[in-house]
C-alpha cells in the first residue's frame, strides 16, 4: 500500500485508486471518503497545472467503481472578460442546449497522462490531507481522556523528555512529569497519566506525567476495587515524587475501614502501588472533615499536642512534644510540606517550650499595653488578658456584662474601663492623624470606607498619598494577604524570601472591602468625565 501510495497513486487504474484508498483508511483509521476527498483534490490540482490554473477545474472519483471524471466550470456571459472561466451564450448553446446569460455549465476534459512532476505534486496533496486526518482523529480520540492511566512504549529519550508510543498517536513525559532517579530505557513499557491534550499545528500534543498525585489516585482505584465502586473516597493527595507521598481516605460504609482496604492483606494493595510508583513511600491517612483532626491525622507518625487556627491569616499553628519536632518536621521539612499540601493550609510546628514562650511573650506584651493604656495596676491587667482580652477594641466595643462577669470586676469598673479604652482609641488615632498629615497624605483618603488613620499611615509609608496614588492600584496591591514560606527549624539557609502581599495586608480587610475602596477613590475619574463637557458649553456660553 504504502510503496503504490508513495509512487503514482495518481496514474494507477481504477482497481488500484480504489485499493489503495481503501488501505490508506484502514491503516491511519481516518474515513475512507476522506481519502476519497484528498485524491480528488490531488487529481484536481494536477489537472490545473495541465490546462491552467487559471481554470476552474473540478474532478470526482467514484469511491465503488473508480471512474474519473474531469470538467471545467464557466459561467455564460454576453461579453467574455475572463476568457478561462467565462464564455458567450453561442458557444455556451454548443456546450449544453437551452444554456442562458448568468447560467453555469460544465465543460468536460479528456482524461490526461501525469508526469513525474505532476504525480509527485498529487503524492504531497494526498500525504498531507491524510495526515491532517490523522491528526484531527488523535485529537478527538484522545481529548476526552485526560485523567486516565495509559499503558505504552517507550519509543526515544530526547533531552531527558520521555517520548512513548501510545498505539495511534505518541505521548511526551517532560522532564518535569517524571519520578526522579526513575531509569527508563527504550522499548519498555510504562504506565502514566494523561495530564493534558492540546491541539497544535505540529499535531496533537498528549502530555503525560508519572509525578501528578493523580496518577497515584488512579492507581489506587486500579487496585483497590472499594475505590473503583465509590464504596471509598480518596479526598486529598500530596506528593513528593519518588520519596514519600500522602493521601487522605474516606469510607461511605460504617463497615469498611478506608485504611485497612486500601493497605489490603499483609500489604498487598499498596505494595503494588509502591512498585509501580518506583519505592515511594505512601502514608494512608483517614480524612475528616474537621481540620484539627485532619492536621493531627496528616503529620503522623508524629504526635500532636495541641492544634491552634488561625481563620484570618488561613494558617494553622501544631504543638509538639520536644521530642517529635524533627520527626514532625521530616527530613528537609518533607513531613510537614506533604501535610500542608494535603491539608490545604499554611502548618507552623512548634515545641511546647517554644508554644509556652510565645504565650508567655504575648501575655506579657498585652499585660503592658492594658497598663500603659488603661491607666490601670499589673494584676487588673493581666486579669484582663487572662480572661481573653487581647486589644483596646475588645474592651471598648464588648457589652458591659462580659466584663463586669470577670471574678472581681463590678459595672462601675467595667464601664470605667470601657470609657478609658475608648479614650486611648481616640489618643492613638489622633497620633496617627497627625503622623499621616506630616507623611503628606491628602485628607481625601480618610473620607474612604474602611480606611483608618492607623491604615493611611501605612499607606503614607508606602508613597501612596493622593487619591490618584490609591485609585492607580489593584485590589491585590492593597489587601491581598501575606503567603509566608511555611516554618522550618532545618536547613534555613534554604528559604525563600518572604511575600510581602499587599500593603494593607496587616489589617486583615477582605477582597470587597478592597474593591470598594479602591472604587471610591476612582469616582472622582467619572466625575471629571461628566462634569467636563459641560463645563466647556458653560463657558462657551458665557463667552457669547
Amino acid at each position: 500500500m504504502a510503496t503504490a501510495l508513495g509512487g503514482s497513486a495518481v496514474s494507477a487504474n481504477k482497481a488500484e485508486l480504489i485499493a489503495i484508498a481503501d488501505a490508506v483508511a484502514k491503516e491511519k483509521l481516518i474515513d475512507r471518503g476522506i481519502v476519497i476527498e484528498a485524491m480528488e483534490d490531488a487529481i484536481q490540482r494536477a489537472a490545473r497545472a495541465r490546462y491552467g490554473a487559471e481554470n476552474d477545474i473540478r474532478a470526482k472519483l467514484d469511491p465503488q467503481s473508480g471512474d474519473l471524471r474531469l470538467w471545467r466550470v464557466v459561467e455564460v456571459v454576453e461579453a467574455v472578460d475572463d476568457y478561462f472561466k467565462q464564455v458567450n451564450l453561442k458557444e455556451a448553446q454548443k456546450l449544453q442546449a437551452g444554456a442562458v446569460v448568468g447560467d453555469y455549465i460544465v465543460d468536460p476534459l479528456p482524461p490526461i497522462e501525469f508526469g513525474r512532476i505532476a504525480a509527485q505534486a498529487a503524492k504531497q496533496v494526498i500525504f498531507q490531507k491524510v495526515r491532517d486526518a490523522e491528526r484531527d482523529r488523535q485529537f478527538e480520540e484522545f481529548k476526552d481522556r485526560v485523567g486516565e492511566i495509559i499503558t505504552g512504549v517507550v519509543k526515544r529519550v530526547e533531552f531527558g523528555h520521555v517520548v512513548v508510543d501510545l498505539g495511534r498517536a505518541e505521548g511526551v513525559i517532560r522532564r518535569d512529569a517524571q519520578i526522579p532517579r526513575e531509569v527508563v530505557r527504550v522499548n519498555d513499557r510504562i504506565r502514566s497519566l494523561i495530564l493534558n491534550v492540546r491541539r497544535e499545528n505540529r499535531g496533537p500534543q498528549i502530555f503525560l506525567s508519572r509525578a501528578h498525585p493523580d496518577f497515584m489516585k488512579k492507581l489506587f482505584a486500579q487496585e483497590v476495587p472499594e475505590i473503583y465502586d465509590g464504596i471509598i473516597e480518596i479526598k486529598a493527595a500530596a506528593r513528593d515524587p519518588g520519596s514519600r507521598a500522602k493521601i487522605g481516605v474516606i469510607s461511605h460504609d460504617s463497615s469498611i475501614d478506608p485504611v485497612g482496604a486500601c493497605v489490603g492483606m499483609k500489604g498487598s494493595r499498596v505494595q503494588a502501588v509502591v512498585q509501580e510508583m518506583q519505592g515511594e513511600k505512601i502514608d494512608i491517612i483517614p480524612w475528616s472533615p474537621d481540620t484539627a483532626t485532619f492536621v493531627v491525622n496528616a503529620l503522623q507518625p508524629a504526635s500532636v499536642s495541641r492544634v491552634v487556627i488561625d481563620e484570618e491569616e488561613d494558617r494553622i499553628e501544631v504543638v509538639v512534644p520536644d521530642d517529635q519536632l524533627s520527626l514532625a518536621i521530616g527530613r528537609r521539612g518533607q513531613n510537614v510540606r506533604l501535610a500542608s499540601q494535603l491539608t490545604g493550609k499554611a502548618i507552623d510546628i512548634l515545641t511546647e517550650a517554644d508554644a509556652s514562650e510565645k504565650r508567655q511573650k504575648e501575655f506579657v506584651e498585652r499585660s503592658e499595653m492594658f497598663q500603659n493604656e488603661l491607666d490601670v495596676d499589673e494584676t487588673l491587667a493581666q486579669l484582663l488578658v487572662a480572661e481573653g482580652f487581647g486589644a483596646l477594641e475588645e474592651v471598648a466595643y464588648v457589652e458591659v456584662d462580659e466584663i463586669a462577669s470577670i471574678e472581681g470586676f463590678d459595672e462601675d469598673l467595667a464601664a470605667e474601663l470601657q470609657n478609658r479604652a475608648t479614650e486611648a482609641l481616640e489618643r492613638r488615632e489622633e497620633a496617627n492623624r497627625t503622623l499621616r498629615r506630616e507623611l503628606g497624605v491628602e485628607d481625601a483618603l480618610a473620607a474612604m470606607p474602611h480606611l483608618t488613620e492607623a491604615m493611611l499611615v501605612t499607606l503614607g509609608k508606602a508613597g501612596i498619598k493622593t487619591l490618584d496614588d490609591l485609585a492607580d492600584l489593584a485590589t491585590d496591591e492593597l489587601v491581598q494577604k501575606k503567603r509566608q514560606e511555611q516554618r522550618r527549624r532545618v536547613e534555613t539557609d534554604n528559604k525563600r524570601p518572604e511575600d510581602k502581599g499587599g500593603v494593607l495586608a496587616e489589617y486583615g480587610l477582605s477582597e470587597d472591602q478592597g474593591n470598594e475602596i479602591i472604587m471610591a477613590a476612582r469616582a472622582h475619574w467619572f466625575e471629571d468625565e461628566e462634569t467636563g463637557p459641560q463645563a466647556d458649553a458653560a463657558a462657551e456660553g458665557e463667552d457669547a
